[in-house]
C-alpha cells in the first residue's frame, strides 16, 4: 500500500480521537467510513473484532485500538508535544478512568432505559464521581488537562465528555461543571475537531 488505511465511523468517540491524532501528526491516510450494518469485508479480514477505528499501516501493520493508533501516530510526528505531556502518571490515570469507569456509567446514562435498576439521575451522578468532578478541579486551575497546553489526554477524553453533555444538553448547560464546559466547547469549536468531523467525500 502507498499509504495507511483508516477504517472509521464519524460519530464514534474512539474513532474521533484517533483521527485527531493522525491529523495533528500530519499522517496521510485513506479514510474509509464504514456502515455499522454492513462492515467492509476488508476490515473484518484484518480485524475480526469488527469495531472502529482500525488502522492498516502502509507496511501492513494493523493497529486495532484507538489509543494505540494515537500513540503510533504521535511517535511518528508530535509537533505539539501531545505525547510527552501525557506520559505523566496522573495523565495516564485520567485516560484509564475515562475508558473504564466513566465509559461504564456514561453508557448507562445514555441508555438508562436498558438499565432500569437505577434512574438516569443516578447514572449521571456516578459518571460525575467517576471522572467529571476531578476534571473540573483540574480545569479550574489550567486550561487543559495537561496544564497550559493540550496533550493526548485532552483529545482522548473530550469525545466522551461530548457524549455525556449531549444526553441532557439543557441540564449540562447550567451544571456545576463550568470549567469542563469551557474546555469542551474549546475543543468542539477547534479547527482540528471540525476538520476531522467533516463528512468524507464519497468517490464519484
Amino acid at each position: 500500500m502507498s499509504k495507511a488505511i483508516l477504517y472509521s465511523y464519524r460519530r464514534c468517540p474512539y474513532a474521533m480521537r484517533a483521527r485527531m491524532a493522525l491529523r495533528v501528526a500530519d499522517i496521510e491516510v485513506e479514510q474509509i467510513e464504514i456502515s455499522l450494518r454492513d462492515k467492509p469485508q476488508a476490515m473484518l479480514a484484518i480485524s475480526p473484532k469488527g469495531t472502529v477505528p482500525v488502522l492498516q499501516c502502509a507496511d501492513g501493520l494493523v493497529i486495532e485500538q484507538s489509543l494505540d493508533i494515537m500513540r503510533w501516530a504521535l511517535k511518528q510526528n508530535d509537533p505539539q508535544r501531545w505525547l510527552q505531556r501525557a506520559e505523566e502518571t496522573e495523565q495516564l490515570g485520567l485516560v484509564q478512568r475515562n475508558d473504564t469507569d466513566f465509559k461504564h456509567w456514561l453508557d448507562r446514562y445514555k441508555y438508562a432505559e436498558r438499565y432500569p435498576e437505577f434512574s438516569s439521575l443516578h447514572y449521571r451522578e456516578q459518571a460525575g464521581f467517576a471522572l467529571l468532578n476531578d476534571l473540573e478541579v483540574r480545569l479550574v486551575r489550567f486550561p487543559y488537562l495537561g496544564g497550559q497546553d493540550p496533550c493526548l489526554s485532552d483529545v482522548a477524553i473530550f469525545p466522551f465528555v461530548r457524549q455525556f453533555a449531549a444526553v441532557d444538553a439543557n441540564w449540562f448547560s447550567t451544571a456545576e461543571f463550568p470549567a469542563v464546559r469551557r474546555w469542551l466547547n474549546g475543543w468542539l469549536e477547534s479547527d482540528l475537531f471540525m476538520s476531522v468531523m467533516a463528512k468524507p467525500v464519497k468517490p464519484s
